[in-house]
C-alpha cells in the first residue's frame, strides 16, 4: 500500500493557433519584437528603426491610388513558356505554382488610377511573383500602360520590386528592356511625366532600362538597388565596395536617384511632384479630359 500516492491529472491543452506562431515576429533589421497588426498598421515598416518591409503589388496600390480608383488593365496578356525551358522543373510548373503562392496571375499590375484626384497611369511589379522578374508579360503590359499614358497625356508611375530579368524566357526576356526603354522614350518626347519608384529590390535588367529613365527618381528607405549583386560586381573589379553601396542612401549621395521618401509620405510626395511639375491645371486635366477607365 503506497500512503503517498498521488494521483497525477492529465491537463489537456488546446489552442486555435498554429503550433509555433502567435503573431509576433523579430525586426530582420533592428531585432525588436513586433506584432503581425502593429506591422500591417505602421505600413509594413518597424515602428523603431523605420525598416521597410516589401509590399506585394495589391498592398502597394492601396497604398497609392484613391480608395475604389484603381482599374486593372491588360489582364488578357498572360505568360507562355516559348522555350519550353526546363531546370530542376518545368518553366510552366514554375509559373503555375507562383500564381499559386501570390495569388497573381504575372509579376507586374498595370491600370489607371486616381492619385488625390489625378489621374494616373500606375505600374508596380509584384516581388511575390517569381520576384518579380522581367518577363515579356510583364515587358508587354508595361509597354501597353506607357503607350496608354502617352495617347491619354497622363502621368505614369511605375514601382519597381525586382531580382531583374527572368532567366527562364531567356533572350524573350532581355528584349523587354529595349521595348520599355523605347516605349519610355516615345513618351518622354511627348513632354510627359514618369515618375520611377524604386523598392527592395530593384535589381538587374529592371535597374538596367525603365526603372532608371525616370524624370524623377525616387526610393524608398534602405532599398537594395543596383545591376549586378555586390560579390559579382567586387569579382568583376577586384576590390571590395564600400559598406552600403547599393542602398538608396548611398545612391542618392552619388546622384543616381534624386530623393528618398518614406512610405507614409509617398502617396502625398507624388501628388506633390505631379502637380509641381506639371502645374496642378494640367495634372487634373488628365483626369477631367481623359477617363482614367480607358
Amino acid at each position: 500500500m503506497h500512503l503517498f500516492f498521488k494521483k497525477k491529472i492529465k491537463i489537456n491543452i488546446s489552442s486555435n493557433k498554429h503550433e509555433g506562431f502567435n503573431g509576433w515576429t523579430k525586426c530582420s533589421h533592428c531585432s525588436e519584437l513586433l506584432h503581425e497588426k502593429q506591422l500591417t498598421e505602421n505600413l509594413h515598416c518597424c515602428p523603431k528603426c523605420n525598416h521597410h518591409y516589401r509590399l506585394t503589388g495589391m498592398q502597394r496600390i492601396a497604398l497609392l491610388a484613391d480608395d475604389g480608383s484603381f482599374v486593372e488593365h491588360y489582364t488578357e496578356v498572360q505568360p507562355q513558356d516559348p522555350l519550353q525551358f526546363f531546370d530542376t522543373e518545368a518553366y510552366s510548373k514554375r509559373l503555375v505554382s507562383a500564381q499559386n503562392k501570390s495569388q497573381r496571375d504575372e509579376g507586374v499590375i498595370v491600370g489607371t488610377a486616381l492619385l488625390k484626384g489625378v489621374a494616373i497611369a500606375l505600374g508596380v511589379l509584384d516581388f511575390s511573383f517569381m520576384a518579380g522578374s522581367m518577363g515579356s508579360v510583364v515587358g508587354e503590359r508595361l509597354t501597353r500602360l506607357i503607350e496608354l499614358a502617352t495617347i491619354k497625356r497622363m502621368p505614369l508611375v511605375i514601382v519597381s520590386a525586382s531580382g531583374g530579368a527572368r532567366m527562364q524566357e531567356s533572350i524573350f526576356s532581355l528584349m523587354q528592356m529595349a521595348k520599355t526603354s523605347a516605349a519610355i522614350a516615345r513618351f518622354q518626347q511627348e513632354g510627359l511625366l514618369y515618375i520611377s519608384v524604386l523598392s527592395d529590390p530593384t535589381t538587374g535588367g529592371v535597374t538596367a532600362s525603365f526603372a532608371t529613365l525616370g524624370d524623377l527618381i525616387i526610393a524608398e528607405p534602405g532599398a537594395l538597388i543596383g545591376f549586378a549583386g555586390s560579390r559579382v560586381v567586387e569579382q568583376t573589379i577586384g576590390q571590395k565596395l564600400p559598406p552600403g553601396a547599393q542602398k538608396s542612401e548611398f545612391l542618392l549621395e552619388k546622384g543616381m536617384i534624386d530623393c528618398i521618401v518614406n512610405r507614409h509620405d509617398l502617396k502625398e510626395k507624388l501628388f506633390f511632384f505631379t502637380t509641381f511639375l506639371l502645374g496642378d491645371d494640367n495634372a487634373r486635366k488628365s483626369q477631367t479630359g481623359n477617363s482614367h477607365r480607358g
